[in-house]
């Protein structure tokens, strides 16, 4: 029997490039279409008010960028307001943009609160055994006291099941990443969870579980 490990290793450390590079592309993809809208704007005002642009072509590129740089800032401003909802509304419009946006919320694993990315375990096919998860939110789902845990699959993770499971069923893996994940998922089974996290194994009843996550992730009150 050939050996295929190295292909594996190939395949799965070209994947995990791939997915680091997505959110990237994907970002560009959007700051290249606002920045050709900035500048056939800019173009049909130059024409309105009797300027070529193809003869002030440095004084159209130098306004182009910044109004592009306001328009970055004026962006970031909405986005701690009120206001970033309705904007939003419009920017869905944009072709790619809710996929783009779900791409990096995805992937910027280091956010707090209800939009963490946890690595769980939880029994998910099978009464033995146990299956390592993602979840994307800390929303309770529509059965009160559970939430949604998503499995995906290996090598690919572009699919995979969605679980509604019982906050006391669901166990954390704590210091693990989406990224810690994604290495798991790509080594097709290669590498243990520990091997990762560079850990060594726990038991069961060591796991916090997400109920108990949840507690200690509330905001305590201070004492007088």
């Amino acid at each position: 029997m050939t050996n295929n490990k190295p292909l594996k290793h190939f395949i799965g450390i070209m994947f995990q490039g791939l997915f680091w590079l997505l959110p990237i592309v994907a970002i560009m993809i959007i700051l290249s279409w606002l920045y050709r809208k900035i500048e056939l704007l800019i173009g049909a005002a130059f024409r309105v008010i009797g300027f070529s642009p193809e003869h002030n072509m440095l004084l159209w590129e130098v306004i182009a960028i910044i109004i592009f740089l306001l328009i970055l800032y004026l962006l970031g401003w909405l986005i701690q307001t009120r206001l970033a909802h309705l904007f939003e509304l419009i920017f869905c419009k944009i072709p790619g943009y809710s996929t783009i946006k779900g791409l990096v919320g995805i992937f910027n694993s280091s956010k707090k609160g209800q939009h963490q990315v946890l690595v769980v375990a939880v029994k998910g096919f099978g009464k033995e055994g146990y299956n390592i998860g993602l979840m994307y939110s800390q929303k309770e789902s529509i059965i009160k006291d559970h939430y949604t845990v998503t499995l995906s699959m290996s090598p690919i993770p572009n699919g995979g099941f969605m679980f509604e499971m019982h906050k006391e069923k669901i166990l954390i893996i704590e210091n693990a990443s989406f990224d810690n994940n994604l290495q798991y998922l790509l080594s097709m089974g290669t590498k243990s969870f520990a091997d990762i996290l560079n850990t060594e194994p726990k038991e069961l009843n060591d796991l916090m579980t997400f109920d108990q996550w949840l507690l200690s992730s509330s905001p305590t009150k201070e004492t007088l």
